[in-house]
């Protein structure tokens, strides 16, 4: 591994000891015992979580040019990232893709820490069959290539990475995205309106959740769509207590929220919770924490197959489009 790969190497002091019993001769201690490939998460730092449970990636190393090899491990049971029909999670995926390109942007190419690095589009594909949940967590291999890198000031200022995810050698999922970096000066600068003296704007109660089971949930904690009066709408249910979906505090709804929301809004205009094949998601503008946003969806009609179903969901705040993004998931006898 390059010398980037985040990899421990710790000596284990020897126990007992060795020589005579005389206690005038000197004791000889046995040498460390070093175990180069025990295994650890990279810096919560570098992919902006601020709980280390939360941290999916766990080495990584510099190939050919701006190609990149990430090592990552899901759970069996994550508390947010539920399993579906058997499957890890394909959010999770997403989370992963988020984190390998800020890890890599703050690793690699030397973005700042205090850098907010914004994202534009994100999406992930499954192979379902190897999604499966086993008896142990998956550790996974990604592969990552990085295209469009734009500098400013001898600094990153924007990349978009695509990423195959191989759990034991085979092609699990791909996807990737794309982010701009930017400064806390710029930033401030572009947040001026919403933005006191660096203060976080002030948490809102949480809207009423719509009914878990009709968008695939179990507690009402973790739905983030609200009942809008209206068929295929609802308004963003914003909880920043939420430990997973708001891991710190920040300043804008994040872009995991709006891809769940995504998500939930396809199982209730389908009618199923499936697994989801596929989901890629448009950041058009900030979504405000405290201004209420409406989600809408709209089922596409079928192509090729009767297997998958594809919903378009948009969301909007104050009239203006904020976020779309497309969902297919397996159909109930698929």
């Amino acid at each position: 591994m390059s010398a980037s790969t985040f990899r421990v190497l710790r000596a284990m002091p020897a126990t007992g000891h060795t020589g005579s019993e005389d206690t005038r001769t000197p004791q000889r201690t046995a040498a460390p015992h070093y175990y180069p490939s025990l295994t650890t998460t990279v810096p919560k730092e570098f992919v902006h979580r601020a709980s280390i449970a939360e941290v999916m990636l766990t080495d990584w190393e510099r190939g050919d040019g701006d190609r990149f090899t990430v090592g990552a491990q899901w759970p069996r049971g994550h508390s947010f990232f539920a399993n579906v029909d058997g499957c890890h999670d394909p959010l999770i995926a997403a989370e992963t893709i988020r984190q390998t390109g800020t890890l890599l942007a703050h690793a690699e190419f030397g973005v700042p820490l205090d850098y907010h690095l914004l994202v534009g589009e994100l999406g992930v594909a499954i192979q379902p069959q190897h999604f499966r949940v086993g008896w142990t967590p998956a550790s996974l291999e990604l592969g990552v290539t990085c295209s469009k890198v734009k500098r400013r000031h001898g600094i990153l200022a924007g990349c978009r990475v695509e990423v195959e995810i191989r759990r034991e050698g085979r092609l699990a999922a791909t996807g990737g995205g794309s982010f701009t970096c930017v400064s806390p000066k710029v930033y401030r600068r572009l947040r001026a309106a919403r933005l006191l003296a660096g203060e976080q704007p002030p948490a809102v109660p949480p809207t009423a959740p719509h009914p878990p089971k009709s968008v695939g949930r179990m507690s009402p904690m973790d739905v983030v769509l609200s009942p809008a009066g209206q068929p295929h709408r609802w308004q963003l249910r914003v909880d920043t207590r939420h430990p997973v979906l708001f891991d710190h505090p920040v300043d804008h709804v994040p872009g995991m929220v709006l891809l769940e929301a995504a998500r939930q809004a396809t199982a209730a205009t389908l009618g199923h919770a499936s697994l989801p094949l596929a989901i890629t998601g448009e950041f058009k503008r900030y979504v405000e924490v405290d201004t209420p946003c409406i989600i809408e969806a709209h089922r596409i009609p079928a192509s090729r197959t009767d297997r998958e179903e594809t919903v378009l969901v948009t969301a909007q705040q104050e009239g203006t489009p904020a976020f779309r993004a497309t969902v297919t998931m397996a159909s109930p006898t698929g």
